[in-house]
């Protein structure tokens, strides 16, 4: 189920910036965006701090809007698309935790992020483009 409402969330996104869809977000760029995508995550944070359960599942929803709008022009400039983030994040997530998903053991949570750290160092340190993230 979650899939199918995900496919009509980028299907909406690819008609609002289509040919017949809305102007204001026509024009945005991955440039607008970043401010709002900021706005956003402000706001996931206030709701986890002062609301409640629907307040941040609204909020969670806004910045996952943005997530895919940024992508969406992402892949209108040929640059990357959604497939490559949920990709990335994906591969990343996976092989920053070996202890769940390969042969390393960590018992508490200061071994997980030993684990994290060193795995992330490993990457900045083999990454093409310096690696960030």
């Amino acid at each position: 189920m979650p899939e199918q409402v995900f496919g009509e969330l980028i299907r909406i996104m690819e008609r609002l910036r289509g040919p017949d869809g809305c102007p204001w977000d026509r024009e945005q760029s991955l440039g607008d965006l970043a401010r709002y995508i900021r706005e956003e995550a402000v706001e996931v944070e206030q709701a986890v701090k002062e609301g409640g359960p629907q307040e941040i599942a609204d909020e969670l929803g806004d910045l996952l809007f943005n997530i895919v709008f940024a992508a969406r022009i992402g892949e209108e400039g040929g640059n990357f698309d959604l497939r490559r983030v949920l990709e990335g994040v994906r591969d990343k997530i996976v092989r920053r935790h070996p202890h769940v998903f390969g042969d390393e053991q960590a018992e508490t949570t200061e071994d997980v992020l030993r684990i994290w750290q060193r795995t992330k160092a490993e990457e900045r340190r083999t990454a093409p483009d310096g690696g960030d993230g």
